[in-house]
């Protein structure tokens, strides 16, 4: 059985013991957290939400959290004497599914 979810604004499709790369998730390495808009539950007879399946959810353990690598933003004026630079670092969480609830 497989879920598609929604975390951090982007679809993810899941199965029990998947690990999942997410944007930020309050909390600590090692609490759990419920993700409970479940766009779809597959299997052999799959369910389709309206847009989300009633009183589906997916349980999920935090296993890290952290920043991506650098991204470097350069901004130049030709002429103008006018440079700038500047990067950002992306937090992520890192999830590991431990069940897919449904009903």
């Amino acid at each position: 059985m497989y879920a598609v979810v929604v975390a951090g604004g982007k679809q993810h499709r899941v199965r029990e013991g998947d690990l999942l790369r997410v944007e930020k998730v309050e909390g600590d390495v090692g609490s759990s957290v419920t993700l409970d808009r479940v766009l779809m539950i597959g299997g052999d007879e799959p369910t389709f939400g309206m847009p989300t399946v009633e009183g589906a959810t997916v349980e999920a353990e935090i296993v890290r959290q952290g920043r991506s690598r650098k991204v470097l933003v350069f901004k130049k004026k030709r002429r103008k004497n006018y440079r700038r630079m500047y990067g950002h670092r992306q937090p992520f969480t890192h999830l590991r599914v431990t069940g897919i609830k449904v009903g």
